[in-house]
């Protein structure tokens, strides 16, 4: 087994090389079908809200610890095999943790016809890395659909994993991702999932509390490198970063925002519901194509100087070690993935 900086930082070279592997075979997906069939069998037990918050607890629990002793285990019988094959499973399963190439290449999908004028294939691309209705969105909002979901997903798909792997390796990364996952699929606010995914929503928001202040200030000096407005950046996270309705998300939604001079926010809908978000930066110029193409390098070189900082700090600390998998271990991984197994979710 390597240590932990040495994996995260190939992770994040894998991750940049080759982006995510097949949708079929990644974790997010296997994620995405246990919460489902558990979610189902669950709800057979919620009789009030009470029972709801309940449920939905056991529901956040099950997926995490199931997701971070799941990946122990696959990586411990690898390394039963042999030690190599070990050290390679979770240098991969780290890389399926961070999302910096998908996300480039979902904002480039927008970007590209929208710089040719073709407004109808940049919303369709756009549809797809966005829960906002984008069928009749002008120039100008695809443009800030698109450097919001960016800006936001710099701390949840890449420097949030990236912070957990630092500190626990592919299996604590992974634990990260489960959090992820059950927020964008039961962390809403409306009536099905406002008691059920209660604790999904709170656990999501804990998670993401430190790596998103992090992700914040790394953004700042990524602007100061790109040459963009670094003491706008700074300025927007100290006054608009709160006014976002997440606790974290505007922390880099207002980086992105005063680093570009844009604005942020506004009016969006949702199946047809309006639903405004408070204006983050100033206007200092309209929204371009360019900026989507500004905002993923912020993306990226954030990114790397977490990557640079974070093995530098490990290395300087003496903080090499590796995550030793036990007999005991193992054990409370079969326990702790059983509930997933027997109802499908890893079928």
């Amino acid at each position: 087994m390597i240590p932990l900086n040495i994996e995260v930082l190939m992770a994040f070279g894998v991750d940049s090389a080759a982006g995510d592997p097949p949708r079929k075979s990644h974790p997010v997906v296997i994620m995405g079908r246990a919460i489902c069939i558990l979610e189902s069998a669950l709800r057979s037990f919620c009789t009030s809200k009470k029972s709801e918050r309940l449920m939905g607890g056991v529901l956040a629990a099950a997926v995490v610890c199931g997701s971070f002793f799941a990946c122990k285990l696959v990586i411990a019988l690898a390394a039963c095999i042999n030690p190599v094959a070990g050290t390679l499973v979770s240098l991969w399963l780290m890389s399926t943790t961070l999302a910096a190439r998908d996300l480039k290449d979902a904002a480039y999908r927008v970007y590209a016809p929208l710089k040719q004028g073709n407004l109808p294939e940049a919303r369709g691309n756009l549809q797809m890395i966005v829960g906002r209705d984008t069928g009749s969105l002008p120039y100008e909002e695809i443009v800030r659909a698109a450097v919001e979901t960016v800006a936001e997903n710099t701390s949840d798909g890449v420097i949030a994993p990236l912070f957990y792997g630092f500190i626990g390796g592919a299996p604590l990364a992974m634990a990260y991702k489960a959090v992820n996952t059950l927020d964008s699929m039961v962390g809403y606010k409306n009536d099905r999932y406002l008691d059920f995914g209660w604790a999904s929503a709170k656990l999501d928001d804990l998670a993401n509390y430190i790596p998103a202040r992090i992700s914040g200030a790394l953004l700042v000096m990524a602007s100061c490198l790109l040459g963009l407005d670094a003491r706008r950046a700074l300025l927007v996270i100290q006054t608009d970063a709160k006014l976002h309705p997440s606790p974290n998300s505007g922390v880099c939604e207002g980086a992105v925002a005063g680093a570009l001079g844009v604005r942020l926010g506004g009016l969006n809908f949702y199946g047809g519901v309006p639903s405004f978000r408070q204006h983050m930066g100033k206007p200092l110029q309209p929204l371009e194509s360019c900026h989507i193409r500004q905002a993923v390098a912020l993306m990226y070189l954030s990114s790397a100087l977490g990557v640079v900082i974070g093995t530098a700090i490990s290395l300087g600390c003496g903080v090499n070690a590796v995550c030793e998998i036990g007999p005991v271990q193992v054990v409370a991984g079969l326990v702790s993935i059983w509930p997933i197994c027997m109802f499908g979710g890893l079928s």
